[in-house]
């Protein structure tokens, strides 16, 4: 970060937690541009902000694109929506990763990712195994600061409907204060914090933060 502030790419600032991530971000004092490649316009209006609509299966290779501090990619779909396995793996696994590549290139320190609990490219659940191929994927794109947040059960208000998450929501909000940490909806508003505190502070090496910490 440079004596200014930090110049950060969001990537899926449409979304659930990007839409917090970018409150966040537009809010702190340490934050002199923000860059939010977008596949549909972003209302959003800030003169900080810069919301270029971009094809993310054929990212532009620009230099003001991808020349910045700190990277963090809470881009990601569902089964439902995508349709596919096929589809899903693309926006889960491969648009973060061409995005964080290009900003690797160009010079970008620090990575914050909302990856899953359960993570792990050795699982059985195609779910948990993609995001557990992308995680080992971007450590071995060489992050001197990689943070991978992994939540549980997102909390908050989507502009899709997800029927089967509203009712495990529901579920968890009544057992919350009985189950362990880690098993409680993890609000879309820590996960966001936990991903800009993380990105600017930028702490050398790679570390997990875990629903637990998040709830």
């Amino acid at each position: 970060m440079s004596a200014d502030g930090a110049r950060v790419l969001l990537v899926g600032a449409t979304g659930l937690v990007g839409g917090h991530v970018l409150d966040r971000l537009l809010a702190d004092s340490r934050i002199v541009h923000v860059i939010a490649p977008v596949r549909r316009p972003l209302p959003r209006r800030d003169a900080r902000l810069q919301a270029p609509v971009v094809d993310f299966d054929a990212l532009p290779d620009d230099a003001a694109l991808w020349s910045v501090d700190a990277v963090i990619c809470t881009l990601g779909t569902t089964m439902r929506v995508a349709g596919s396995r096929e589809a899903f793996r693309r926006v889960d696994h491969d648009y973060p990763l061409a995005t964080a590549a290009l900003a690797r290139r160009y010079g970008a320190q620090a990575f914050a990712l909302t990856s899953a609990m359960g993570a792990d490219a050795q699982s059985r659940f195609f779910y948990n195994r993609v995001k557990g191929e992308l995680e080992i994927a971007l450590q071995a794109q060489g992050w001197p600061s990689l943070t991978l947040v992994r939540p549980g059960l997102i909390g908050g208000d989507r502009s899709e409907a997800r029927p089967a998450e509203r009712a495990a929501a529901v579920m968890l909000g009544a057992l919350g204060p009985v189950l362990p940490k880690r098993w409680r909806i993890s609000p879309a508003s820590r996960i966001a914090a936990a991903l800009v505190e993380h990105a600017l502070a930028a702490a050398p090496g790679c570390r997990i933060v875990d629903a637990a910490a998040l709830a």
